[in-house]
Formats: structure tokens, C-alpha cells, sequence
């Protein structure tokens, strides 16, 4: 005599009009986006759990006013297909999903730096499948590390890496000439003005081609390679001198971090509402001004307005 296990499973059990194609095809595309599975052409399974109870009678209304026929219940696997089998089918649907992301990520390692887009909506559909991922698929693994390799690549930049660590020693910013590369775009853009707003009003500014420079006596380099404040693990150089400016207590100065750090990095991390009339003020001085001092003054305006804003929101009450 088989010995009762404890119903472990809901199934959906539904028959669907012929007519119109779009509905069958609508039903199917969502049980896919809720992660059911099929035991038989028209039963699907999710494991139980009030969530799933909820999600299965809403599509079940959803069969049955478009003019289908739908059972929902409680099931318990006596003869022909075990729990472990069914687990397995959840598995391999997962395991799926994450070899399309690991695949799409190595195809972006492969073809060299990627639009940080492009990895946000991996990341999007990563975290997509993982809500679906029930029973802890095998494959998880590789995509989560395949897109982590993705993310230190994309931190990694050419013009502005540093081989080594900085020194913990404390530097002294007051009246250095601070170097950069020339043709100032964001990130340096936002540097300068920070710099002189906040870290030292005369504090003056160099401009070099090359990639690497190594600074002279009174110097301090920023948003270039081998720089004392640079891109550093996922920071932009804007917020890598916020913090070792000590200004992280400025929750203004955070807040344009944040929207510097999109605009420079691309992968829309804060997605500020902000970020792009900001993008197009610094985008518009650049396109009409090739004098990097003059694109630096002409955008301290501006971030001297944001800033305002941001500060008087602290304020409100």
C-alpha cells in the first residue's frame, strides 16, 4: 500500500479555447514568466506556497474569461513521476536560462569593454531568473560568476587604471597643481569643480595627452592612469575624491556622485531623474567649447545649481 506524502505541489489544470491562436500562445508565454512547469500537455506545476496559490488563481481567472476551462489543486506524486523528478524539471528550465546569460556574458567579455546597458539588462535578467530558480539550479553559479568577471571589466578603464594601490598616508590637496587629460568630458569636468568649490579655491589645473604622466613637484593627477584619485573598484573618479576628501557627509555632493558616476560609468546604478539634464548641460558645453578651463567654468555654474538643489532638499521640511 503506497504511503501518502505530504501534497508538495500545486497544479494547473486547463483546457483552452481553440480560437483566437493569440490566447493559447498569451497563456503559455505566462506560465513560462511565472516559472510552471508541464507534468502533461495541459498540467502545470509550481511548488506550493501561498504566493504561488495567488499567482496560479489569477491566471486561472484570467484562462476562464477567455472562455478556457481551469482546476486548480493540491497534488501529492504517488506513481509514475517523483518529487526528485519534478525538482529536475525546474532545474533544467533554470539551467537554461543561466547558459543564455553566462553565454551572452563571455560574448560580451570576448568582444571587449561592454555598454553598460548591456550588462544592466543581464543583471536584470539575471535577478528575473533567480526569483524563478525554486530549487537552487547547478548553473546559477556560472552566470553569476560569468557576469561578475563582466562588471570588473567594466570598471576596468584604459586611460584612468591604477596598477597599484594608493598609499592610506593622508595627501596634502591644498595649493597643488592638479593634472588631467585633456578634452575634459564628465568625470573631470565634475572634478575640477569640486576641487576648486571645495577642496582648494585656487587650486590651478594642467592638462597633458599622455596616458600616463608622472607628476612633478607640487603636483596631484586625477581621472588618469596611475592617478592619486581615479576610477577605483566600481567608483568614478568624482566620487573616488569625494570620499578621500572626506565630503561623503555632503549629502548633495552623494547625490551629484551619483549622477556623475552614471553618466561617466553607463550602468544606471542610481537612475537618477536628473541625471539627464545634467548629461545634456555637460554635453553641450563640450560640443560648443574645445578650451578644457572654459568647459570647466561654463559647467561650475551649473554644478553649482544642482548643488543648491540638492542641499535646499535636505533642507525642505
Amino acid at each position: 500500500m503506497l504511503k501518502p506524502s505530504p501534497a508538495l505541489w500545486l497544479a494547473l489544470l486547463h483546457q483552452l479555447p481553440t480560437k483566437p491562436p493569440y490566447f493559447r500562445v498569451k497563456i503559455w508565454r505566462r506560465l513560462q514568466a511565472i516559472g510552471a512547469v508541464p507534468i502533461k500537455n495541459a498540467v502545470h506545476v509550481l511548488p506550493r506556497a501561498p504566493e504561488h496559490a495567488a499567482t496560479f488563481q489569477e491566471l486561472l481567472d484570467e484562462i476562464v474569461a477567455g472562455g478556457g476551462e481551469a482546476i486548480l489543486i493540491e497534488a501529492r506524486l504517488l506513481v509514475g513521476m517523483t518529487d526528485a523528478e519534478v525538482q529536475a524539471l525546474f532545474d533544467d528550465a533554470r539551467n537554461a536560462d543561466y547558459e543564455d546569460i553566462t553565454q551572452n556574458a563571455r560574448r560580451l567579455l570576448e568582444t571587449g569593454p561592454a555598454n553598460g546597458s548591456e550588462i544592466v539588462r543581464l543583471h536584470k535578467r539575471l535577478d528575473e531568473v533567480k526569483a524563478l530558480d525554486y530549487f537552487g539550479a547547478p548553473r546559477r553559479r556560472d552566470a553569476e560568476a560569468a557576469l561578475a568577471q563582466l562588471d570588473r571589466q567594466r570598471y576596468e578603464h584604459p586611460d584612468v587604471g591604477r596598477s597599484q594601490p594608493l598609499s592610506e598616508e593622508p595627501l596634502d590637496l591644498v595649493a597643488k597643481v592638479w593634472v588631467t587629460r585633456s578634452g575634459v568630458h564628465v568625470d573631470r569636468i565634475a572634478c575640477a569643480w569640486l576641487i576648486r568649490r571645495f577642496v582648494d579655491p585656487q587650486a590651478t589645473f594642467k592638462f597633458v595627452d599622455a596616458r600616463s604622466y608622472l607628476p612633478g613637484l607640487g603636483e596631484l593627477r586625477f581621472d588618469m592612469a596611475e592617478a592619486e584619485f581615479t576610477h577605483e573598484e566600481d567608483r568614478c573618479s568624482f566620487e573616488t575624491l569625494v570620499l578621500r576628501a572626506g565630503l561623503g557627509d555632503d549629502p548633495a555632493l552623494v547625490a551629484i556622485g551619483e549622477i556623475i558616476h552614471d553618466l561617466d560609468i553607463g550602468d544606471g546604478r542610481f537612475n537618477r531623474p536628473e541625471t539627464p539634464g545634467l548629461g545634456a548641460i555637460l554635453s553641450g558645453i563640450c560640443a560648443s567649447c574645445d578650451e578644457d578651463l572654459q568647459r570647466i567654468a561654463q559647467a561650475g555654474e551649473a554644478l553649482n545649481q544642482f548643488h543648491a538643489f540638492f542641499s535646499a532638499r535636505k533642507t525642505e521640511p
